[in-house]
């Protein structure tokens, strides 16, 4: 019976051998000490070393991570670690150096190996996503070069056509007008259009440029309400601004800052059926000051709200009221909120409306005691 066993053992042990070293993706593990005990051939390709230089070895020294400026990654902040520390499984992307020195892309999931809830190990699968990164680059490259290519007949059609509205070119007859206004119209949001797609080019190449100086959070939605006004007034929706006395200065980037909230009162205004209201208002809260856009709109389902923020998505309800758009303001007001180091969050009804929430660090001479609730 004891033969039996060990034979039931070694079989099965054979056969966890095959099968992880024919798993097609790179897979390795470590002991409770982050010492590399097995490591199959997939991940010997990609890394370059082979099983003899690996086992034994501390992985952190064989995988050199580096973040998508080239930098080393540090170790507290290597998602192995993480992944040791919370007994958590880590999903995320870095770059692998390979013995040669070539940097690789990488997709990795890292799960512990827990006994009673101490990790005694780990298990890295990951893949090589060069092609994947090279595509993306090659599709950012191809929409920040067309984009900048646009802009130059864009603007030449939106001066001429104020020129004409203007009278500069003589007097117009109303329908000349009304072709004209509408000329315009399309050239604005043609224009936003391409401003939003380059921004979202510089987010996810990470070449975002934030200049922090002290800003007037308020003077900033005054001037994206002044903007956004004879939008507002074409549908006869109120906007109002609500606001403490005292002056609410933050260390931010004005021009981010106004990127964002036009974002969201453009939004709020679009999605406002005629004569509704938008109300934003300032407060701060604990060591934040947060801002809030309300409308009285078409409102969020709820089956839609888990992709609000994600590239492209536009609600059905959203789709069937407002035809243009393609759902690119959120992603954009999330990863630019992201640079800021502040954070975003909504509560909506369909056909009550959304309040959506900007909350961003304040100057520490203005911080209080209240703390902030989502």
């Amino acid at each position: 019976m004891a033969i039996k066993k060990k034979q039931d053992f070694e079989g099965e042990r054979a056969l966890a051998e095959v099968l992880f070293n024919s798993i097609g993706d790179g897979a390795v593990t470590t002991d409770e000490y982050g010492r590399i005990t097995r490591i199959n051939p997939a991940a010997q390709a990609i890394i370059g070393y082979s099983e003899k230089e690996a086992i034994g070895q501390w992985l952190p020294r064989i995988f050199e991570a580096y973040d998508d400026n080239n930098e080393p990654i540090s170790l507290i902040e290597r998602p192995v670690t993480r992944a040791f520390v919370s007994g958590n499984v880590i999903s995320e992307r870095t770059i692998y150096k390979h013995k040669s020195g070539k940097l690789v892309p990488i997709a990795m999931t890292i799960s512990p190996i827990m006994v009673k809830n101490v990790p005694i190990g780990c298990i890295e699968i990951f893949r090589d996503i060069t092609q994947e990164y090279e595509v993306d680059k090659m599709k950012s490259d191809f929409i920040s070069l067309a984009s900048h290519q646009l802009r130059t007949p864009l603007s030449a059609i939106k001066t001429y056509a104020h020129m004409l509205l203007d009278g500069f070119m003589g007097q117009l007859t109303k329908p000349q007008i009304k072709s004209l206004k509408t000329i315009v119209s399309a050239s604005n949001r043609m224009n936003e259009t391409i401003s939003t797609l380059l921004n979202i080019t510089r987010i996810e190449s990470g070449s975002v440029v934030v200049t922090k100086k002290p800003v007037s959070v308020a003077s900033v939605i005054e001037e994206v309400v002044n903007e956004h006004r004879l939008t507002a007034n074409d549908k006869n929706i109120s906007c109002r601004i609500d606001r403490p006395k005292d002056s609410i200065k933050i260390i931010s980037d004005g021009v981010v800052l106004k990127e964002i909230f036009s974002n969201l009162v453009s939004n709020a205004i679009k999605y406002t059926p005629v004569g509704g209201n938008v109300t934003i208002a300032l407060k701060t809260t604990g060591s934040l000051v947060v801002v809030s856009i309300k409308d009285t709109g078409v409102g969020i389902p709820e089956e839609s709200r888990d992709n609000v923020f994600t590239k492209f998505f536009r609600a059905d309800n959203v789709i069937r009221q407002e035809t243009s758009g393609i759902g690119l303001g959120l992603y954009l007001v999330k990863g630019l909120i992201n640079e800021l180091g502040g954070d975003v969050w909504f509560d909506s009804k369909v056909n009550e409306g959304s309040i959506f929430y900007v909350s961003l660090p304040l100057l520490p001479h203005t911080i209080n005691t209240h703390t902030v609730k989502k």
